[in-house]
């Protein structure tokens, strides 16, 4: 077959970031592969990091053919050490997408996806047409277009993975940062279905109206100076003392955890001098906010911070478990897990430096989809 474009980043020894369009070799797929066109691939907040790395995109340059641009940016210096593993090597990006499945291998798994609209997930996604083993496709329901299915695995799983992480972790509530992002939509839906509540974080007043639409009960903004009075009430009425927090940087995590354990004393029966011996945990699953997390240890003994990433997650739970949250996306793909996307743009379109601002800047509300085929 002729070969795709695809669309990949490279750092150099000289630190600079590269990022380009290449034409790449089209595999014939195996007894249990497919071969996907794909119509549709989002630009998550967990691709930027392959995508542009360290580099500083608010000084980069776009040089050549507009069908073939090439975008460049300087690497800090003091971070090309922490880079040595990737300098030189292109790398394909792109986490998830969606698309038609033009070729199958001889398998019965793969036989039955082909021409079927497929999500896909494993990477170089940001590509014309990517082999991948059937196993890693999810068949959309029948009307499903690949851009109301692209956004089937990133957003929608980790937002299952918060509700099956606090009932594995044995807290029944939770609270979410930066909760008016899409994936806090997704989890705002799932968590007025299941019964559980939920304890929303935002900054702006815009977010906390959006999240009243959606129905949301508990809304605190941190931009207020009532905002650790509100939170500590709204964590009085959940129970709440789980928290998966995309910011990461700064004392917002410090800052819930705090009031975790004022609402925990709240209702404490006798003085501890360790503080309350109820664990709260946050998990920092983000990193909107790329500074230092500050911690502020106000909050006794009984605490914990770490990362949380979706592919350990599923390794936890098992295949099986697995495949039961995939199904449950899969049927409720236009309601629960509905993405929305504010521009499509083509592989060469996604380098262009104005649109590279829009999805550059992680803001709610201005999520861009890549369609590899689509013409300028």
């Amino acid at each position: 077959m002729p070969g795709a474009l695809q669309l990949q980043s490279t750092i150099k020894a000289d630190a600079t970031l590269e990022v380009a369009l290449a034409e790449v070799d089209v595999p014939a797929p195996g007894p249990d592969d497919v071969l996907v066109r794909v119509e549709a691939a989002p630009i998550n907040p967990s691709d930027l990091g392959l995508l542009f790395g360290p580099a500083e995109i608010a000084a980069a340059t776009v040089s050549g053919d507009p069908d073939r641009p090439i975008l460049r940016a300087k690497v800090p210096a003091g971070l090309m050490p922490g880079l040595a593993a990737r300098v030189d090597q292109a790398m394909p990006v792109g986490n998830e997408g969606a698309g038609v499945v033009v070729e199958a291998g001889s398998s019965e798994l793969a036989e039955s996806l082909l021409g079927r609209t497929v999500a896909l997930v494993g990477g170089s996604m940001y590509a014309q047409m990517r082999c991948v083993p059937a196993a890693f496709c999810l068949a959309l329901p029948e009307g499903t277009t690949p851009a109301e299915g692209a956004s089937c695995f990133v957003n929608p799983l980790t937002a299952l993975g918060m509700v099956e992480t606090m009932k594995l972790e044995n807290h029944t509530a939770l609270v979410h940062s930066a909760a008016a992002s899409n994936l806090g939509q997704m989890l705002n839906k799932i968590c007025q279905a299941d019964g559980i509540s939920l304890v929303n974080i935002v900054r702006k007043p815009a977010q906390v109206d959006l999240l009243r639409g959606l129905g949301a009960k508990h809304i605190c903004n941190s931009s207020e100076d009532s905002f650790m009075s509100d939170l500590t009430e709204a964590l009085v009425e959940t129970g709440a003392t789980l928290a998966f927090d995309a910011i990461g940087g700064g004392r917002l995590a410090s800052q819930i955890l705090t009031c975790m354990e004022r609402a925990a004393n709240r209702t404490a029966t006798e003085y501890s001098r360790y503080g309350s011996t109820i664990h709260k945990q946050v998990y920092l699953y983000g990193s909107l906010d790329t500074s230092l997390t500050e911690l502020n240890r106000n909050y006794g003994a009984a605490w914990g911070i770490a990362g949380w990433l979706l592919p350990p997650f599923l390794q936890r739970i098992g295949p099986a478990k697995g495949q039961e949250l995939r199904e449950r996306v899969a049927r409720e793909i236009k309601t629960t897990f509905a993405s929305h996307y504010t521009r499509e743009v083509s592989l060469a379109e996604a380098l262009q430096l104005e649109v590279v601002r829009v999805y550059g800047r992680q803001a709610t509300g201005e999520k861009v989809l890549i369609n590899p085929n689509k013409r300028i």
